[in-house]
């Protein structure tokens, strides 16, 4: 005999029932749950250091193997094309996290506290915080050092490590043989600075972490934006999960290094021992020094295999805590109103002109960084898009994902249409700028869908370079091609017009 009971409304039924009963329902408005209410979206921000754009997902040249973020860039839209607006921490981050441009924030070294100077700015986590969002973090989201009160709850991770990586770990160093590099400097070399000098040592080790890296603070900062995961699954939420890493020295468990093979690993056509200028590039184009790696030295090939086989195994090691990250809001039943957003603060140089650092670099891998958004309902999930876009646009995106109003002033451009359709037609250029001395800047580029062009010194009076992205390694300069010209005089308007802001 049947029941006579009706039976219970499904998920699927109910969510059905609401979008047709009332019009002014909508993706910020989505269920809680099996209380059959309707919550705000959560936002899970996970960050990486000097993660360059060599994932799995975004055709690693390396061989990266990060089966989770290329799951996440499978559930969500990957974006191939998104440039930093400063390729270094701080101005970067202070950047993507206020939604303005460094000509705004004035932050263009990573000394400078944005909030200083903008204490009634209102930041990205901020704005969530003010609508009724527990916000929380853990590890590094801001610059090393420089954290932001009113961005976080209470009980947020405000005293958690934000360090750059030079923090003990447990686990052993492994010493590149400083000692018997004869590589020969080059006559132009400079002195190595101060700073420089402080991190030499620092910056020729390796480091193989006990077990699966209990004892580093990557590790911990995963465990600990889990825990915030768990505490607030039943409010909404806006948490951040920063980890340091691939950041130098490049670190992980040793399974991470079995991955790779370094006989395996083949090094970019421009690799050079020393930073190198190529022929018919404007001697500002390659900062003379690295800031990272092989700081003070030349790198032998074996040296540089090694080195680049760390830093995919960091690579991977970071994905697989990204992976914890996410397996937990899988178990907690949390994906589906939850938008998940991966970025990157800026790109870096594994040995490509002999450059191993980001610091001054306005070619492609110096300021394209990986940027999957991965939220419910939009129709571009599972696809890649090849538009430029920045990651100034974060912050207006996120809002306007959840509903939410940002306060005038904001300078990004959404990229919710590209959510929606990642073909959408798009006419945004990206800008990139570097400042040697955290004052002046000193080199402006620009990003087009046919061209990467950059002016150096006031009105490029230290010369110019434009890269076709056809020449995917950047090894011609055609800035003084006749066949260029028109694109030429185009875009040096379009980095003048930029620079100006500056003064």
């Amino acid at each position: 005999m049947k029941s006579s009971q009706a039976a219970p409304l499904t998920r699927r039924k109910f969510l059905g029932t609401v979008a047709a009963a009332s019009a002014v329902v909508s993706f910020p408005a989505v269920l809680r749950g099996a209380e059959n209410k309707l919550r705000k979206p959560n936002v899970l921000f996970l960050m990486a250091d000097d993660m360059r754009v060599e994932l799995g997902c975004y055709a690693s040249r390396f061989g990266a193997k990060t089966p989770n973020l290329d799951a996440l860039a499978k559930s969500g839209v990957r974006f191939d094309r998104n440039y930093c607006q400063f390729p270094l921490c701080n101005p970067s981050r202070a950047s993507l996290l206020t939604g303005r441009k460094p000509s705004t924030t004035g932050v263009l070294g990573n000394r400078t506290d944005f909030r200083k100077a903008h204490p009634d700015w209102t930041t990205l986590p901020q704005l969530f915080k003010e609508n009724g969002y527990a916000t929380m973090r853990a590890g590094k989201i801001y610059h090393g050092g420089i954290d932001d009160a009113k961005s976080w709850g209470a009980t947020s991770d405000t005293g958690g490590p934000t360090d750059d990586g030079s923090a003990p770990a447990v686990g052993r160093t492994k010493k590149l043989n400083v000692a018997t590099n004869a590589i020969a400097k080059p006559a132009d070399a400079p002195a190595p600075l101060p700073a420089d000098l402080g991190r030499a040592g620092y910056s020729d080790r390796i480091v193989i972490l006990d077990g699966n890296g209990e004892g580093h603070g990557d590790f911990h900062a995963t465990d600990r934006t889990i825990e915030n995961l768990r505490q607030h699954k039943d409010e909404p939420f806006f948490i951040a999960g920063g980890l340091i890493k691939p950041h130098s020295p490049p670190t992980a468990p040793q399974k991470f290094f079995d991955l790779y093979d370094p006989d395996n690993i083949k090094l970019p056509p421009d690799f050079a021992a020393w930073p190198t200028v190529p022929p018919g590039f404007p001697s500002a184009a390659i900062r003379k020094r690295n800031a990272d790696l092989f700081i003070g030295r030349g790198a032998s090939e074996a040296e540089a295999k090694e080195v680049i086989r760390a830093y995919l195994a960091s690579l991977s090691w970071a994905d697989w805590n990204f992976g914890r990250i996410i397996r937990e809001l899988d178990t907690l039943g949390l994906r589906d109103h939850t938008i998940i957003v991966m970025v990157v603060d800026h790109g870096y140089q594994l040995g490509e002109k002999g450059k191993w650092s980001k610091a001054g670099s306005l070619f492609e891998m110096g300021t394209r960084v990986p940027l999957i958004i991965s939220a419910p309902g939009m129709k571009g999930n599972g696809q890649s898009c090849h538009r430029i876009v920045e990651s100034l646009d974060i912050y207006p995106t996120v809002a306007e994902l959840a509903g939410l109003t940002p306060e005038k002033g904001i300078e990004g451009t959404s990229l919710v249409p590209l959510l929606k359709n990642p073909t959408a037609k798009w006419d945004k250029p990206a800008y990139s700028i570097w400042s040697e001395d955290g004052k002046t800047v000193h080199g402006v580029a620009v990003r087009t869908e046919k061209f990467r062009y950059a002016e150096y010194g006031k009105d490029g009076s230290n010369g110019a370079m434009l890269l076709d992205p056809k020449d995917a390694d950047e090894l011609k300069n055609f800035a003084d091609a006749p066949d260029h010209k028109s694109a030429v005089a185009e875009l040096s308007a379009l980095t003048r017009k930029y620079a100006a802001a500056y003064g």
